[in-house]
């Protein structure tokens, strides 16, 4: 399995979605994905289960060195004292030590731009956090958080899907030096059942949400999935063994439609 570089991160291609998880369910989710291999865990404060993913990582035995724990800010807590106070009760809740990667989830236009870029340098530098980057950013946005951190932003987590056509995105982080990670890499289930999918992945011996996952993988796209269903866990990891030709690849990026975002909110940013 081939990790992710950008500025001296190395991201596992492959996580663990933990959205709409908790508690021992949780907790036994991500300590049964790491047994199966899976290397990366991603959470949030918004999702509440911060302290169950801690637990299933240290229940399942496995190095801490050897993982990497993906959090991220809550947008009400953007401002410098309430991010600096945030991170520190993340840590606090994950009892993993320092967080591999902290994240921005959503832009918060309430809040100016430098003062959060600002707090998330400081987080880094006062040892709370390894790596830095955002979530849910535009074109636009990538720059002027970028060129405000000094270049250290190392990723941009977006949806990303057959749907939904990032290609003006992708092209901005790649030009920043910076990986891009899918959520909703399998459209909250829609790619399931999607006929090209379907006849993509009984080529190769695969499902559709398989074809999804590697499409993704294949440009160089980090994804975390989301399950709660432990048989899915293998599946969607089970995506290193066949390789999509060119012919594949275009069919698949074809399906994108103008209507294709799923996750839409009222603090959205105006997407590119």
């Amino acid at each position: 399995m081939q990790f992710l570089e950008a500025k001296g991160a190395s991201i596992p291609p492959v996580g663990l979605g933990t959205w709409e998880l908790r508690g021992r369910e949780c907790a036994r989710l991500v300590t049964q994905a790491i047994k199966l291999g899976y290397r990366h865990i991603d959470t949030a404060q918004m999702y509440g289960n911060e302290r169950d993913v801690g637990e299933g990582v240290r229940a399942s035995g496995i190095k801490r060195e050897e993982m990497f724990v993906v959090t991220k800010v809550s947008p009400e807590n953007l401002a410098p004292r309430l991010l600096e106070r945030s991170v520190k009760e993340s840590v606090r809740d994950l009892r993993l030590g320092e967080i591999d990667l902290l994240l921005l989830h959503w832009p918060n236009k309430d809040v100016p731009l430098k003062d959060t870029i600002d707090a998330l340098v400081n987080v880094k530098r006062d040892g709370l956090v390894h790596q830095i980057g955002v979530s849910n950013y535009t074109v636009a946005l990538l720059e002027q958080a970028d060129r405000l951190a000094e270049h250290r932003l190392v990723c941009n987590q977006v949806e990303m899907h057959p749907y939904l056509d990032q290609s003006k995105v992708i092209a901005a982080c790649r030009a920043l030096d910076m990986t891009v990670v899918a959520y909703s890499p399998i459209a909250r289930g829609s790619a399931k059942r999607d006929a090209v999918l379907e006849r993509i992945g009984k080529t190769h011996g695969k499902s559709a949400a398989q074809v999804s996952l590697r499409w993704l993988v294949q440009q160089g796209i980090g994804v975390i999935p989301r399950t709660s269903r432990l048989e899915r866990l293998s599946e969607n990891i089970s995506i290193f063994d066949f390789e999509l030709s060119d012919a594949e690849m275009k069919q698949i990026r074809s399906l994108a439609r103008a209507d294709g975002r799923i996750v839409d909110w009222s603090w959205s940013p105006q997407w590119d």
